[in-house]
């Protein structure tokens, strides 16, 4: 018997995306098949590069494939086609970006823009297409955590108005009214600037071709967020908190609020989970309570995305410019920001696809 390309599909059929549930073949996962001589190879195309499932499919794919009688040799290629999320009544696309993540917090100083940076970078150490919206206008913190601080962007003219050109750093495209202002300069607007700046955050930058663009939300639950909620698709939304009750209550006010608004929540992440003193690296001191973060996942009926310690270089990195997971790779928070990352990109697969 000869070998087909249409045998090894029907033989990978069964074998399932262990994210989504469904068939590999029927989602269209498995393309270039080809068979010469027992020899079998064919790419895998994955829903994000930041699949953290990649060696378990593969595997699976293999175990399929050398079960058919004749097989000698698979050889499998691994890319990644992150599919877009799609329109939605009264809600525009911004052109190129194929999935908004909006990261938000109820209240603010439990470590939002330091998620958000590390989320952005390490989706691009991934292989995605990233960019970054500091949506947050009163307080743009953004460009000091990815390095850009004191960078003045171009802005030229386009068809429809001035197009502005994103920074980049460390895989990261980025906007922020810090590249707009003078560091010491108070931003002193009403709701309705607000929602035109961020609008313009998304409408009038050249942001390209990207499977991701990570928007750090204002802490509350305010101007900001209505527009980003109401005028774009947005894949869905990221909500951080910390451990402690009070950081809990906020957190879930601002969960509703995106719920009420129709927006899909990806899950929660807890920041400051404990803290690990960089002289004792084996012990860990829940300074701010524990497991609020799993407890409030459980009563919402969200998944908890990860917890990150608290460490002193996390705070260093995002001072100096330089993300965790760029400067401590091997840390305990780049390890678990980047599970995260991971958690992400498949809650919005999952989104996509369904």
């Amino acid at each position: 018997m000869t070998l087909t390309a249409q045998d090894i599909l029907d033989v990978l059929k069964p074998v399932e995306d262990p994210e989504l549930h469904k068939s590999l073949v029927e989602l269209n996962m498995i393309r270039n098949v080809k068979v010469s001589d027992g020899a079998v190879s064919f790419t895998l195309v994955l829903t994000t590069p930041s699949c953290p499932l990649k060696a378990f499919i593969v595997e699976d794919c293999e175990r399929a494939i050398k079960m058919l009688p004749g097989v000698k040799t698979v050889e499998v290629e691994v890319t990644a086609d992150t599919p877009a999320q799609k329109s939605a009544p009264g809600r525009e696309l911004v052109k190129g970006v194929k999935n908004i993540i909006a990261v938000s917090s109820g209240k603010g100083g439990v470590g939002k823009s330091t998620v958000a940076v590390n989320l952005a970078v390490a989706l691009a150490q991934a292989g995605s297409k990233v960019g970054l919206i500091d949506a947050d206008i009163y307080g743009p913190n953004a460009p000091t955590m990815l390095g850009l601080a004191g960078t003045k962007v171009a802005v030229r003219q386009g068809e429809q108005g001035e197009i502005i050109e994103p920074a980049f750093n460390h895989g990261v495209k980025l906007v922020s009214m810090g590249f707009l202002i003078n560091p010491d300069q108070p931003v002193i607007w009403r709701g309705p600037m607000i929602d035109g700046m961020v609008r313009n955050f998304l409408y009038q930058v050249d942001w390209g071709e990207l499977d991701y663009l990570i928007v750090d939300m204002p802490p509350g639950t305010g101007d900001a967020q209505l527009t980003i909620a109401q005028r774009v698709p947005v894949a869905g939304v990221v909500i951080v908190t910390t451990p402690q009750t009070v950081a809990l209550s906020d957190a879930r006010r601002g969960l509703k609020m995106f719920e009420q608004l129709g927006t899909k929540i990806l899950g929660i992440v807890e920041n400051m989970s404990y803290f690990i003193p960089p002289d004792m690296p084996d012990r860990k001191y829940d300074l701010f309570g524990s497991e609020g973060g799993q407890k409030a996942a459980v009563e919402l009926g969200v998944p908890l995305l990860g917890c990150v310690p608290l460490e002193i270089s996390l705070r260093v990195g995002g001072d100096r410019g330089v993300p965790i997971v760029v400067s401590h790779p091997d840390s305990a928070s780049a390890i678990a920001l980047r599970e995260i990352a991971q958690n992400v990109a498949a809650q919005v697969s999952i989104a996509a696809l369904s």
